[in-house]
């Protein structure tokens, strides 16, 4: 089926779609990178022989989820250094210093100027606060797919628990507040992400472009598994929409 026969058919339904910010729009690998090497060269030692990652196998253990403090002893720490290292680690990746070194995932804007086309409404939904979403939207210009009524992120004031237990929260008030579609997916690259789609069970893509692996999203059985945001409408457009004999 063409993309504009998808189209027209898209404009005669309710169709939404729930996209995360980190991993479907933006790349956050460099700057979880470099506060990774921050946070060795704070923590180390003189006697401790440290042994980075490169860029590539420190993202790699990321998206396997092996543990911050692992990471650490994995890179030369002792355990109580490691111990130092996840906690001043936590302390630094969503602080403003570091948020500049995010990117756009190549292809995101086509991919939201073509689902915008096609009539599907787009909603987002991120454990960014406020203030750190509203920086990111202007300085990759994707606020105008996102109406600030369609933005579902944390107060600059709340206090966060857990991505698993926050987002299906969030997932929860988008649901008594978004219009009542007929057909509704979301997309992601976490089990957060997941887990607050079959909250309210709405059909999930994983995306591979994130901070997740291959199986630790089969894990959670998503409809479907792509590499980015732009094969997440491709499919929606060419599978979702397709006539049905």
């Amino acid at each position: 089926m063409t993309r504009a026969v998808a189209q027209d058919r898209y404009l005669n339904q309710e169709f939404g779609l729930i996209a995360d910010f980190d991993g479907p729009i933006a790349d956050v690998s460099e700057r979880y990178y470099r506060v990774y090497h921050e946070c060795l060269d704070q923590i180390q030692s003189d006697e401790t022989s440290v042994r980075r990652f490169s860029k590539s196998e420190f993202w790699a253990l990321k998206r396997a989820r092996v543990p911050e403090r692992t990471i650490g002893e994995r890179s030369g720490l002792t355990p109580e250094q490691a111990q130092k290292f996840a906690a001043l680690r936590r302390q630094l990746v969503h602080s403003q210093p570091y948020l500049k070194y995010d990117q756009l995932i190549p292809g995101a804007i086509a991919a939201l100027e073509r689902a915008q086309e096609a009539g599907i409404e787009l909603t987002l939904m991120t454990m960014r606060r406020e203030r750190e979403l509203a920086e990111a939207l202007s300085r990759f210009d994707v606020g105008r797919f996102f109406p600030p009524e369609r933005r579902y992120c944390m107060g600059d004031d709340a206090v966060k628990t857990a991505d698993t237990q926050d987002k299906p929260r969030l997932m929860a008030r988008a649901m008594t507040e978004l219009p009542s579609y007929e057909t509704l997916w979301m997309v992601g690259d976490t089990e957060a992400d997941a887990i607050a789609a079959a909250s309210q069970d709405i059909h999930f893509i994983g995306v591979l472009s994130g901070i997740r692996d291959r199986p630790s999203l089969a894990a959670h059985k998503p409809q479907q598994i792509v590499n980015t945001l732009s094969d997440a409408i491709d499919f929606l457009l060419t599978s979702s929409l397709a006539p049905r004999s």
